[in-house]
């Protein structure tokens, strides 16, 4: 059963949310839980395959995207590079079961912005929507702990003090004081919201910034930005 309703503050919601799932018991769940959300019913566009999910998408833009990545016709990492060419800004959940490191991995290479298990009960895939809408990236606690092991070891220290990477020398990409600094930030899994009101900037501007150290860092989302960010010994 569904807790208390948690809507999302001051914004309006994005729409239309398509979900891409072919379980009928999970698209009602999904449902009911966009639904706690604000969302009405005709702004959620449901398919269960990703022809007919790239059908939607040649139609016009989307606000949200709800992904499984096993599919009848394919994996949804696919549909997440389409979705993530298409608009570098949308929110793409991964609403999966657990699968091989690998494919979660490349599923946020492809431009995923957070991943919560299809376990779960609503209220936390209520919380992990919710996450995206307000600009963070969600990732499940069991992904996230199983991705952490995945990362390498700090750097170790060279004779002047500064970090060698543990890929060896490392261009500098040339990250800006405030850029470096709202890095630090999204490492330390703060939202675009509260990253704004942190360093008294407006969340647009925050975007606009995060956005770049993307660029930067040759990533696709935050999880990439600061595993990047921590194999070039750039933050702790």
């Amino acid at each position: 059963m569904l807790e208390p309703s948690l809507p999302v503050e001051d914004a309006v919601l994005p729409v239309p949310v398509l979900v891409v799932e072919d379980e009928p018991l999970l698209q009602e769940r999904l449902r009911q839980v966009l639904r706690q959300l604000g969302y009405d019913d005709d702004a959620l566009i449901f398919t269960a395959t990703l022809a007919a999910a790239r059908a939607v998408v040649a139609e016009g833009p989307v606000g949200l995207a709800l992904v499984d990545l096993r599919l009848p016709d394919g994996n949804g990492q696919s549909l997440i590079e389409q979705l993530r060419a298409d608009d570098p800004g949308l929110g793409i959940l991964v609403v999966s079961a657990w699968s091989s490191e690998e494919m979660i991995l490349s599923a946020l290479r492809a431009g995923a912005t957070g991943y919560v298990l299809k376990q779960r009960d609503d209220f936390e895939v209520m919380l992990s929507i919710r996450s995206v809408l307000r600009g963070g990236a969600p990732i499940d606690p069991f992904i996230a702990r199983r991705i952490l092991e995945l990362l390498p070891l700090r750097a170790p220290q060279a004779a002047d003090g500064t970090a060698a990477s543990a890929h060896g020398a490392e261009p500098d990409v040339g990250l800006t004081p405030r850029e470096a600094e709202i890095l630090r930030l999204v490492a330390d899994g703060m939202s675009n919201r509260e990253i704004a009101d942190e360093v008294h900037l407006s969340r647009h501007t925050v975007e606009s910034h995060v956005k770049r150290i993307y660029r930067k860092l040759a990533v696709s989302s935050r999880m990439m930005a600061v595993r990047e960010a921590r194999a070039r010994g750039m933050i702790e």
